[in-house]
């Protein structure tokens, strides 16, 4: 009888710890004496019950840790292998999470028939209803952009009129244009006295490479570029840095190029890699035309920038001045009569090397393109120049003549000559005209013939007849 009384206690025991459990997937399971537990299946059916119920009990522990006091809690129901019964909770509470509807979201507005009303009698109501419009122009809000901070006006069953919703989307269309345009700027454009990331990234490379000590700041701004100081770094094998460079970085942007595309399109070193598709390779293509221009003055012996590198739309020269302070345009400074006169013959001798020895004509010389430095004059924006072989590069010698005459006699430079004699001059060709239109209509003739020229025999040889001057050959 003791024997009896003790296995009774023991099962009570048993039944108090692990409550019986009815597992749905593998039909009625039940334990008791009448187990038999000699079957393996039974066996592996309990133990499996055991260790999901240790499963989810671990799960529940993760829980608690993780969601703590928070407000907002993470449910790993979706993962246990007994369902809710086994749970802590009362069967009255509701688990949000697994219900497709959220009472904390409010209903948005219901949608008139296509009949255009609902109700009947007095209690219709039309889709021109205040009310009814107030609340789908509330719902529409929530089509704007997401930069466009609208709040719960659903849920505080906010009411918006056929104006003001109208004011709001022209607003919210307005600012998302403003912010696609802001982006595109800074992506893809410097500004007036800064650089875009990818041209910064370019000048973190430079510094870091140790080809430049520092960039100190901007020295000059104009249509084109933007130039900045920088003290030279450790000089490589194959280059010698100077001591002081000049940055020059040009403008991502198109307006400034694309009245300007005809001194590239037509010069035959780039024309082939011209493009009217790609617009954005001109800007690269406009430094590159500056370097080579830059090289093949230095190699003549003229006095301009020495060529460091050329990274995409950033080049690096050396720096005509001292110190962080730039030297002087020719306008700005001011030159005795003796010194005018002796800048006077140097650029009429650089002229004559630009053209004969460089083939080349600068196509902007003025007294803004040019430095005083040292005692003599220094040529600097050469990135427009072209070859005399250009369809219109006599008309631009002719320009460059005309400015840098009328600069001389202004300055009071008696031996100084007028555009023509200076044109002919510097060319070589020997032009009789009695007025200046006849004597651009002849060279508006010389470049016709010249492009016909050019068109039927090739682009090196120049026809340009000139008094004992050899004929001009390319590189």
């Amino acid at each position: 009888m003791s024997e009896q009384l003790a296995k009774e206690l023991q099962l009570e025991e048993e039944n108090a710890a692990f409550p019986e459990v009815v597992a749905a997937a593998e039909g009625p399971f039940i334990t008791g004496e009448n187990i038999d537990t000699s079957s393996d299946l039974m066996l592996a059916q309990m133990l499996q019950m055991e260790f999901d119920r240790e499963y989810d009990a671990q799960l529940r522990r993760e829980e608690k840790k993780i969601n703590g006091d928070s407000k907002v809690s993470i449910s790993f129901e979706n993962y246990r292998k007994v369902h809710p019964y086994d749970s802590d909770s009362s069967e009255d509470e509701v688990d949000w999470q697994d219900t497709r509807h959220d009472p904390y979201r409010a209903d948005k507005p219901t949608t008139t028939p296509r009949r255009g009303f609902i109700g009947k009698g007095k209690d219709i109501t039309t889709k021109h209803d205040e009310v009814v419009c107030g609340r789908k122009n509330t719902a529409r809000m929530e089509n704007f952009a997401p930069e466009f901070q609208v709040g719960d006006g659903i849920g505080m069953d906010l009411k918006l009129s056929n104006q003001v919703f109208n004011a709001l989307k022209q607003h919210a269309y307005s600012e998302e244009r403003r912010s696609a345009r802001l982006h595109e700027k800074k992506e893809h454009s410097t500004a007036e006295k800064a650089v875009d990331p990818k041209t910064r990234l370019l000048l973190y490379k430079m510094v870091n490479s140790g080809m430049l000590e520092t960039i100190t700041g901007c020295i000059s701004t104009g249509k084109e570029s933007v130039v900045f100081h920088a003290y030279g770094g450790s000089a490589t094998e194959d280059k010698v840095i100077p001591p002081e460079c000049a940055i020059k970085v040009f403008k991502t942007t198109l307006n400034e190029f694309k009245n300007r595309d005809k001194y590239i399109k037509d010069d035959y070193r780039f024309k082939d890699r011209f493009s009217k598709l790609n617009p954005r390779k001109i800007i690269r293509m406009w430094a590159e035309k500056e370097m080579h221009n830059l090289t093949r003055m230095q190699n003549a012996g003229i006095p301009c920038p020495q060529v460091v590198i050329l990274k995409k739309h950033v080049l690096v020269m050396s720096f005509i001045g001292q110190d962080q302070v730039p030297a002087p345009k020719l306008k700005d400074v001011t030159l005795s009569s003796e010194d005018m006169k002796k800048a006077y013959y140097q650029i009429l001798n650089m002229m004559q090397q630009l053209y004969r020895e460089c083939n080349l004509v600068h196509a902007d010389l003025s007294e803004y393109n040019m430095l005083w430095h040292d005692g003599k004059v220094w040529l600097i924006d050469v990135s427009q120049s072209v070859e005399p072989t250009h369809p219109h590069g006599l008309e631009f010698l002719f320009r460059d003549c005309r400015n840098v005459s009328q600069f001389f006699q202004k300055g009071g430079v008696a031996e100084a000559l007028n555009e023509r004699e200076l044109f002919n001059a510097v060319s070589g060709l020997n032009i009789t005209a009695d007025n200046e239109v006849d004597f651009q209509a002849e060279i508006e003739a010389l470049e016709k013939m010249n492009e016909d020229h050019v068109q039927n025999h090739g682009k090196k040889l120049s026809t340009f007849s000139s008094d004992g001057d050899p004929p001009i050959y390319d590189e």
